[in-house]
């Protein structure tokens, strides 16, 4: 069965690893993302880029460009978010302000704004990004944790909301995720031990898949570098 998927921040690294999990297994794919255009092409996507999620009416223009163009919409993985390493005394105070906004409040709205076609489809799905950075803070993680522990919260929360629904809503918990931007930030880092997109895209492709028909609320780390 060809699903509708979509992806925010889907021009991003894991994004696109997410986006090219679900093409090459048939899906409709579309890319929503703030930034303008992605980084490079997928065959047969759909991209809708300069989208500010957390702005409800521009979430719902996008959306409603999915659900028209590919029949609806039944996975919804949620990719877009921003990171800051910061100590608190050192830092800005705007930057929990930013943290919160850039990956919880993009989740929360684009979802509920979703939720109508969601619980339409046979088989609906929520995937959200958490991290296992958010289970215990390090120094400096303080203002990103907390964000990320707001999202583990939502899909708990929405998870039981949804509960006798056909949606199931779950989130990973990846670790240090090996992409060109963290290679830069901590060059002398050992990389071996982080985390490949591919491979969170694939414990994403699980939760999405009939085979997670009955994992919902689930906080899914992802740990292992491979």
């Amino acid at each position: 069965m060809t699903r509708s998927v979509i992806v925010t921040g889907g021009f991003g690294v894991l994004g696109q690893a997410v986006a090219d999990y679900f093409a090459a297994a048939g899906d409709k794919v579309a890319r929503i993302d703030f930034a303008p255009e992605a980084r490079a092409p997928l065959a047969g996507a759909l991209d809708i880029g300069g989208v500010d999620l957390t702005d409800a009416d521009a979430a719902k223009a996008a959306l409603d460009k999915v659900a028209a163009a590919h029949g609806g919409i039944d996975i919804l993985v949620n990719v877009a978010g921003g990171f800051i390493w910061e100590t608190l005394e050192g830092g800005s105070i705007g930057s929990w302000a930013k943290m919160h906004t850039m990956n919880l409040m993009t989740a929360a709205t684009i979802t509920q704004l979703a939720l109508p076609e969601l619980k339409k489809s046979a088989a609906g799905r929520i995937v959200n990004i958490g991290a296992g950075a958010a289970v215990k803070a390090g120094m400096g993680m303080g203002a990103y944790a907390a964000s990320k522990s707001g999202v583990h919260r939502l899909t708990e929360a929405l998870a039981e909301e949804l509960a006798g629904t056909t949606v199931t809503v779950n989130a990973v918990l990846p670790s240090i995720i090996d992409t060109p931007t963290n290679r830069a930030d901590m060059p002398d880092a050992d990389f071996s031990a982080w985390v490949q997109p591919a491979a969170i895209a694939d414990v994403i492709g699980f939760l999405a898949s009939d085979s997670a028909r009955s994992v919902s609320g689930a906080l899914l780390p992802v740990t292992r570098g491979a």
